[in-house]
């Protein structure tokens, strides 16, 4: 708990941590929950470490970036790209609520440690198997979609599941090495603009509106 809060408070001073809501969300999910056997004295340390099936869970700060963009608030439903490891669902779910927040992967290994992480943490946050390029029309429309692997672009399904007046924070560009943080806005008129907010690397968004497998 103590290096928990050691690293909201260093994540406030560099601004990466702007509003009591993230800062709430940060000092209440144990991280070391949801990372691999072996790399608990890693969980505060602000990195990106690997996790199951050749992928990784995000630096807290890089984390901390999106949940500010993405700007949410009690009660607004959410769709997660790439539910991972389960962290960041469960840093959505301390501000929205639990209820309100659904999680799609692609990877089965990654839907059933999700799940088993979230549980073992004391959540109850719906992990569903499927490609996240195509979002979840399922529980449609939503207010925020957050993105936690690199797209090649903000695909259709996302704009057309998403809410008017509502966001979606996704690093889109290039497959490896560097992608755009960008932040998608939809007007009470149904259009979208977009805007970029700096630079940012992470895995590839495999699916039928991502990057090819391989």
């Amino acid at each position: 708990m103590e290096r928990r809060n050691e690293l909201v408070k260093w994540m406030k001073k560099y601004g990466y941590i702007r509003t009591p809501e993230v800062e709430r969300a940060f000092e209440s999910v144990p991280r070391e929950n949801f990372v691999l056997k072996g790399y608990e004295g890693s969980a505060y340390a602000d990195t990106p470490l690997p996790i199951l099936a050749n992928q990784t869970i995000s630096a807290p700060s890089m984390i901390a970036i999106m949940l500010e963009e993405a700007n949410m608030k009690k009660g607004q439903k959410v769709l997660e790209v790439g539910a991972g490891s389960g962290y960041n669902a469960a840093l959505i779910s301390e501000i929205v609520g639990q209820e309100n927040i659904v999680a799609i992967e692609r990877i089965p290994e990654l839907v059933e440690w999700a799940r088993k992480n979230l549980e073992k943490a004391g959540y109850k946050i719906r992990v569903v198997h499927g490609d996240g390029t195509l979002g979840y029309n399922n529980d449609a429309p939503y207010d925020r979609i957050i993105v936690t692997a690199a797209a090649p672009k903000i695909t259709r399904y996302w704009i057309e599941q998403l809410k008017k007046v509502g966001k979606i924070v996704a690093p889109v560009g290039s497959k490896h090495f560097h992608q755009d943080l960008v932040v998608a806005t939809k007007d009470d008129e149904g259009k979208t603009k977009t805007e970029v907010r700096g630079g940012c690397v992470f895995v590839p968004l495999i699916g039928g509106e991502g990057w090819p497998n391989g």
